[in-house]
């Protein structure tokens, strides 16, 4: 699962949600979905709900279910996940709204993060809540659902992705620099326009060996410009 809550209303027993964020539909993923939902009922003696985070209609239309475990014309489980998405979550801007129901927030922004209105969402309710106790808990909301949530594109994600590869650019041409290796101006601004970690990992391999710049690029002929010489 990406998380567990246990939640303790105050008009009723206490129950455990178990969430998940799913960004598009995955073969199988209902049948875990059961093994989740029955492992934990068993573990913690607690009724247990799911709930689907979803960022499209399609994604959101799937997750709904049922779907059905049996054969023969016998339902053995039946699983009903409860859904969010964009089609039944409202985008939230206003600061009343959000200080007042922060999980419907933070559900809010996972929902549109594909949206137009995703890093409206996520920028409004940083700088609106600030160093409000509402603020402080936004944050540590936050700094979970990006740990249980990873790739699925939130602000703070992207801002970690980014520098991440800011730093995998720069270890790049330092290494090529250490060497004694000349790093003409083409090379230098496809090295730190890059974005993809998994490239520039490769790229940062092969600076360890390269004898001239162009060498980063040599096995890369999907690449525009790969071993031309071009940016």
């Amino acid at each position: 699962m990406d998380t567990v809550l246990r939640i303790g209303p105050s008009d009723g027993e206490s129950f455990l949600l178990a969430v998940e964020a799913q960004s598009g539909k995955v073969e199988g993923k209902e049948w875990s979905w059961a093994y989740y939902i029955g492992y934990l009922q068993a573990k913690y003696k607690l009724p247990v709900l799911l709930l689907v985070v979803c960022q499209d209609r399609a994604t959101a239309k799937w997750a709904a279910g049922p779907f059905d475990c049996g054969t023969r014309g016998w339902t053995a489980l039946r699983t009903y996940p409860l859904v969010a998405g964009p089609d039944n979550l409202p985008v939230i801007t206003d600061a009343r709204t959000a200080a007042k129901n922060l999980p419907l927030a933070v559900l809010s922004a996972l929902a549109h993060a594909r949206s137009r209105d995703g890093d409206a969402i996520f920028d409004f309710l940083e700088v609106t809540l600030g160093k409000t106790p509402a603020g402080e808990k936004w944050k540590a909301i936050m700094s979970t659902f990006v740990s249980y949530f990873p790739g699925r594109g939130t602000v703070r994600e992207t801002a970690y992705l980014e520098g991440k590869a800011e730093e995998c650019a720069s270890m790049i041409l330092r290494a090529l620099e250490k060497r004694g290796i000349a790093v003409p101006e083409y090379t230098r601004e496809r090295v730190t326009s890059c974005t993809d970690l998994d490239i520039l990992t490769a790229w940062f391999d092969r600076s360890l060996t390269a004898a001239t710049a162009e060498d980063l690029f040599a096995e890369d002929p999907g690449l525009p410009g790969a071993g031309s010489g071009e940016a």
